[in-house]
């Protein structure tokens, strides 16, 4: 870790190596707090005299804490705050020169007895609810300062849960279509010599082929919008009421199969800049989720409403509504308000999670609202194009 580079010589020590030291806690990571620990101790051991200053804390080590990602404190030996980062503030770590968490000075204390470097996980308060997940290092100072370092890990801690959910999910929604398939092609083997029988067992094993089709679609569509990425600078015009035309068509089988009416009004000039394939796909499954949760003898209308700046895409349904606390969750990747009738109409729990990331990707949003009995209000809303003069009309 340590090179020629860090200016050191037999009988003297550079007497600017501490903040050489702390710059490189920028890109030595979790090394920093050791090497400010061996700068401080060298310098100690070599008799190096300091320049004279009435701050404790090292000529130049401030300018460093003002640029650090993680949040750091400097403690002398009354355990008072004699430097910290604006962000060690800002995460409400330090109050009237005192840190504000009993866990963290009790740590700081037993490495200033000690003399060891300590690196633990640790939940921290902020504010009067929430909880920060936290890396914290702790290193001695030289004889008596302290350096305490914490990063915050919420966000990413929430992302790793988020991705191992997604795989738990995955794998079970994978695993139930295959193990079927695995059955009934036992059963049609068993039941060779029974035509009927095989015919039954082969009209079951198209289904779980067509559920786990559309799954594995549904996961590739998914893999491409979540990223959230800016539209390209070939995005094109696309007019809402074509985007409305395909969707409906899209469910107009399944729809008159039951009797459910179909409708649209949408005006002709109401245009937004973007992806068609994706604004299609996600208006889609809209409306198709509109169809299979709808009774027979209903109405799925699609309505386009231009309110200034932005243009709102609703899709209303009279079917079994959304019960109010599932509403804010609906969004989530394999997530079902009632499982067994997702199952039922072949849903695989991400089509409400691609609609809200094409959305997203489009500078946009999807809103819902819903009552248990009387159905269902999906709205996309998405800004107007503001070139349209200067696009040609999506082909």
């Amino acid at each position: 870790m340590f090179t020629g580079q860090t200016a050191l010589t037999v009988g003297s020590v550079n007497v600017n190596a501490a903040t050489a030291g702390l710059a490189a806690l920028i890109g030595l990571g979790t090394g920093v707090s050791g090497a400010l620990a061996f700068r401080f101790s060298e310098r100690e051991r070599v008799g190096s005299p300091e320049p004279p200053n009435d701050d404790p804390v090292p000529s130049g080590v401030a300018g460093v804490l003002q640029v650090l990602r993680s949040s750091a404190v400097v403690l002398d030996a009354s355990d008072a705050v004699v430097k910290a980062s604006p962000a060690a503030y800002a995460m409400g770590l330090v109050k009237s020169r005192s840190l504000t968490s009993p866990e963290l000075l009790d740590l700081a204390r037993q490495v200033r007895r000690d003399g060891e470097i300590r690196q633990v996980e640790m939940d921290l308060p902020h504010g009067s609810t929430a909880v920060l997940h936290s890396t914290v290092r702790i290193a001695p100072l030289g004889a008596t300062l302290v350096l305490v370092l914490v990063e915050d890990r919420t966000e990413a801690r929430r992302v790793d849960e988020v991705r191992r959910d997604f795989v738990a999910n995955v794998s079970h929604e994978l695993k139930t279509p295959v193990g079927a398939l695995s059955l009934l092609a036992e059963a049609v083997q068993s039941a060779s010599d029974d035509p009927e029988a095989v015919r039954r067992f082969a009209a079951r094993m198209q289904q779980e082929a067509h559920r786990l089709t559309s799954l594995i679609q549904d996961l590739i569509d998914l893999s491409r919008v979540q990223i959230d990425a800016p539209l390209a600078a070939s995005a094109q015009l696309v007019h809402v009421a074509e985007v409305v035309a395909e969707a409906l068509d899209r469910s107009y089988e399944t729809a008159a199969a039951r009797r459910i009416e179909l409708v649209a009004d949408a005006e002709d000039d109401v245009a937004v800049r973007g992806d068609r394939t994706q604004l299609s796909a996600a208006l889609g499954n809209l409306v198709e989720n509109a169809v299979n949760y709808s009774p027979d003898d209903t109405r799925v209308a699609v309505t386009v409403k231009h309110n200034g700046d932005v243009v709102e895409i609703s899709v209303t349904d009279q079917g079994i509504g959304i019960p109010e606390r599932d509403l804010e969750r609906i969004f989530e990747r394999f997530y079902r308000v009632d499982p067994a009738r997702s199952r039922a109409t072949g849903g695989t729990g991400l089509g409400l999670s691609i609609v809200k990331h094409i959305a997203a990707t489009h500078g946009g949003e999807v809103t819902v609202w819903s009552s248990e009995g009387n159905g269902s209000t999906f709205t996309l809303k998405l800004p107007v194009s503001v070139q349209e003069r200067d696009l040609a009309p999506a082909g």
